[in-house]
This record gives structure tokens, C-alpha cells and sequence, in this order.
């Protein structure tokens, strides 16, 4: 058994296991389980000081979860799948999902109605994902998801991975995962090896907090950057865990430290069973406004609200400009001092009857 198979066999995943170990009602947590099972790593178990820090907060059962406010899938991502397990929502890009395991199952999860479920996936699914970017030339770009990608052996997702880069109009394959922060032992040297053979590989990387940067974790980061994947970093703005500005400041300072470029901070999704996890979107520009400026640009992520019903992300950003006219721009700094910008002034467009069709 490799180390990071040990790892996982020796977690949590039991709701009674869980209810002695955090002082749960199991009655409640059995409840929660049937929802949304539960995975808790050993390595990961290591980092939570209590069920109520912020590094147990995102894998601790809650009987919060039995709430039904929120959606099955916020995302109506079951719409925009053509074929079982694969997401065509924008032109050129897809989202294949390869895995339902993640090495630890968030209790935010955006795909709780997947993640943790067999049922909810085939192997099988893989091929007609496959099959189908084959026969869509207008697809240049695939993001591998779950579950985890991670989560495969190196057999299978080098598997998969070589047969997306012998589509010829497949130019960027990404993986989005949680396992360099939360099983960090899954990036072996033979893994890093596979996976630089087929470049350009990206790969976004979900942390949640600055407890979650370890030395095992950062390990882990520079290994796949060694192996020459552009790393970002993909994070989920919850109350209670990194929604207070030094706190998300620190975490994309860190990030960096490991070679980890911060990409996106998510507003949360309008998951069922997740509403005590949601956040003001005011609460999430007062965040950026503390980052711009008061640290490096590279700090810098987009703050993305994901709109419900299958809209796309849409970039929200803090309120900046305050006028625009009249050849000038005033704009409001990061400290809130006003400044006077001196503008192009564009020529008018003239509109000319036309003639020849409509008589407009």
C-alpha cells in the first residue's frame, strides 16, 4: 500500500467515528452523513485543533447540512452536460469530471450531489467525454476535475491525459485539485515525471486557509512546479474560516512562497446544506479592497461569483471609478484618497441612414 493509500485508510469516514472524535450527536452526524458522506485524511486530521478552528470547520460534519436552503446543483451544471460527466458551458473550454473521490470531502462542496457517490460516475464516462471533445473542434481546452483527478492512479490519469493530447485542436489540459494541500503525499516524483511529459499542463490548486500551508504541503508545490506546471491557486471565501482580510492576505502571501500564483477567490455557491458557510458579497470586496494595494499585485486573485443557473462566473470588483465624463475620470485609490484623471475624449459615432435594405 503506497503512502498516501495508507493515509487515507487511516482518516475518518465513519459518522459514529467522527461524533467521539469531535463530540458530535451521532443521531445528527449519521443524519449528515447520508447527505454528503464524510472523508477526513490522517494528514489532514492533523492540522484541526478543534472541530471549530478553521481548518475543521471545512470537513467537520455540521448538522447545519440537514438545512434545505440552496440547491442541488446551483450551477445547473446537469444541463449543460451533453454527455454524462463532462460540462461544455463556454465555447472553447470544457470540464471533465474523471473521479468521484476527493482526498477529503469539504463540507461547502459545490458537487456534493457527485463527490463521495459511485454511483454517480463511470468509468465509461470517461470515453464518451473523450469521445466527444474528439468530434467538437471548436473545444481548445480541458479542465480535469471530480472528484479529484488526483485521486486516479498514475496508470489511469496519464491514461486519460494522453489520450486528450493526441486530439490535435486540444491545446491546454488543466487539472483542478485539492491534493498538494490537502493530501500532499500523493505528489511523488513519479507522478511529476508522467505529467511533465504532456505540456502545457496548468493546474489550480484549491487552499482555503494559511494553516494549510505546511512544509508537506509546500513539498508537494514545488515538486510540480520543478516539473514545470504553472500553479494558481483557487479559493472559496467562508464565514468563519478565511472571511476577515488579514487573514485571506496572508494566504495569498504564502501562496507565493510556494510558488503558487493566487488565481480566484470564490463566492460561495448557493449549495444546499452549505447556506452557514456563505458570506456577504460586501464582505468579499472589504477583503479586496485590503489586498490591492497593501500587498503585491502578484497577491492579487479575481473575486468570482459563479451565477446560479448556469450564467458563468462573473468578476466582481470594487468600486473604484467613481465618474467618467466630460474628458476626465475620478477615480478612488486603495486608501480611499480621491484623484483626478485627465481622459481621451472619443469622437462621436455618426450613424448613417441606410438606403439600400430597410430604409432605416
Amino acid at each position: 500500500m503506497e503512502g498516501w493509500t495508507r493515509i487515507l485508510k487511516e482518516g475518518i469516514d465513519d459518522p459514529d467515528e467522527a461524533s467521539k472524535r469531535f463530540g458530535l450527536d451521532p443521531k445528527l452526524t449519521r443524519k449528515v452523513a447520508e447527505r454528503f458522506p464524510i472523508r477526513i485524511n490522517s494528514y489532514f486530521l492533523s492540522l484541526i485543533k478543534s472541530a471549530d478552528d478553521p481548518i475543521g470547520k471545512q470537513v467537520v460534519p455540521d448538522p447545519r447540512e440537514l438545512d434545505e436552503e440552496g440547491y442541488e446543483d446551483p450551477l445547473n451544471e446537469e444541463e449543460d452536460s451533453p454527455v454524462p460527466n463532462l460540462v461544455h458551458r463556454y465555447p472553447d473550454r470544457v470540464v471533465l469530471f474523471v473521479s468521484h473521490q476527493c482526498p477529503i470531502y469539504c463540507r461547502f462542496c459545490t458537487r456534493r450531489r457527485k463527490v463521495g457517490r459511485p454511483a454517480s460516475f463511470s468509468p465509461s464516462d470517461i470515453g464518451k467525454g473523450i469521445e466527444y471533445i474528439r468530434s467538437h473542434r471548436e473545444i481548445r481546452d480541458v479542465t480535469l476535475s471530480g472528484g479529484d483527478p488526483l485521486m486516479l492512479s498514475d496508470r489511469k490519469l496519464e491514461g486519460i491525459i494522453r489520450d486528450l493530447r493526441a486530439i490535435p485542436h486540444v491545446e491546454i489540459i488543466r487539472i483542478g485539485t485539492r491534493v498538494p494541500c490537502a493530501l500532499p503525499q500523493r505528489v511523488t516524483g513519479s507522478l511529476c515525471s508522467m505529467l511533465r511529459k504532456y505540456h502545457p499542463i496548468y493546474m489550480n490548486i484549491h487552499f482555503n486557509h494559511p494553516d494549510e500551508i505546511t512544509p508537506e504541503s509546500a513539498k508537494a508545490c514545488e515538486m510540480l512546479a520543478d516539473a514545470g506546471i504553472p500553479l494558481g491557486s483557487q479559493t472559496v471565501l467562508l464565514r468563519g474560516v478565511n472571511d476577515d482580510p488579514e487573514t485571506m492576505k496572508l494566504l495569498m502571501q504564502k501562496l507565493l512562497t510556494i510558488r503558487v500564483r493566487p488565481y480566484y477567490i470564490f463566492h460561495m455557491d448557493l449549495v444546499k446544506g452549505t447556506a452557514h458557510f456563505r458570506t456577504s458579497i460586501r464582505k468579499g470586496m472589504e477583503i479586496m479592497r485590503a489586498i490591492q494595494g497593501f500587498t503585491s499585485g502578484l497577491c492579487l486573485p479575481h473575486y468570482v461569483l459563479d451565477t446560479p443557473g448556469g450564467g458563468g462566473k462573473v468578476p466582481i470588483y470594487p468600486d473604484y471609478i467613481i465618474s467618467m465624463g466630460m474628458g476626465r475620470v475620478v477615480l478612488k485609490n486603495y486608501e480611499g484618497r480621491v484623484y483626478v484623471y485627465p481622459d481621451i475624449v472619443d469622437e462621436p459615432v455618426e450613424l448613417k441612414r441606410c438606403s439600400s435594405c430597410c430604409g432605416g
